[in-house]
């Protein structure tokens, strides 16, 4: 049973470098200009025209930010049973906002990536395509997940580096750097190469906390017996 535990929270902890290396990936491939809301025609056309020019980079993006973000919500479960103690209720939280917004965030990108690159490339007029997105992007359901996306992902690395620091599972500084980097990834508008060394220091943040996941799984389990009471000498007379 323990050995099947050990196992499964390894597999766990690699999704954190995975979802490093993806969500970089992605940051770095996206074309300049295209990762926007389309709320008005105008600004549909603005990146219907970038996205015309490299529809195959912007889906190759799209795809990489939507694995990402799959990878990034398995993450907040490995991080969360890292989390043993003072702050479990809090990392359980924090990876219950940051799974949901993950997910929103999946039905974003679609809309963001995905959508765009379609509507670039479909036989169809400019305004056309332009006014799609916008009543694509307009909707309820498209503005609902928008804001839990964007809610989710603030919230959760704030949460969860609040429980890493109070579990003293990680170090301060850690714990610090993972919540930092993690809102600097998610709020940085670069694009190309230099993405990399905007969000490298989150990447660098997940590989270590990847190393104490993996760590604390080679830990033996602690046992909460308590000593058992010396019974009194017996006297005789």
């Amino acid at each position: 049973m323990r050995k099947a535990a050990r196992a499964r929270q390894r597999i766990l902890s690699l999704f954190l470098p995975i979802a490093a290396v993806l969500y970089i990936g992605c940051e770095a491939l996206d074309p300049k200009g295209t990762d926007r809301l389309v709320t008005d025609v105008a600004t549909g056309l603005k990146v219907l025209a970038i996205a015309g020019r490299h529809p195959t980079q912007l889906y190759v993006a799209g795809t990489l930010s939507l694995l990402a973000l799959g990878a990034v919500a398995v993450s907040y479960a490995a991080l969360a049973l890292l989390v043993t103690g003072r702050g479990w209720i809090i990392a359980t939280v924090a990876a219950l906002l940051g799974g949901i917004g993950a997910f929103c965030g999946v039905v974003t990108n679609v809309l963001v990536g995905v959508d765009l690159a379609a509507a670039a490339t479909a036989h169809t007029s400019p305004d056309a395509a332009a006014r799609f997105l916008t009543a694509a992007f307009n909707s309820g359901a498209g503005q609902f997940f928008t804001y839990i996306y964007f809610a989710g992902e603030t919230a959760a690395p704030v949460l969860m580096g609040f429980a890493l620091w109070r579990s003293r599972r990680v170090p301060l500084w850690l714990a610090v750097l993972f919540t930092a980097s993690f809102e600097v990834a998610i709020f940085q508008s670069a694009k190309g190469p230099i993405v990399i060394a905007w969000m490298l220091p989150w990447g660098i943040a997940m590989v270590l906390l990847a190393v104490r996941i993996w760590q604390a799984a080679g830990q033996p389990a602690a046992t909460a017996t308590e000593p058992r009471p010396t019974p009194d000498p017996v006297v005789t007379s």
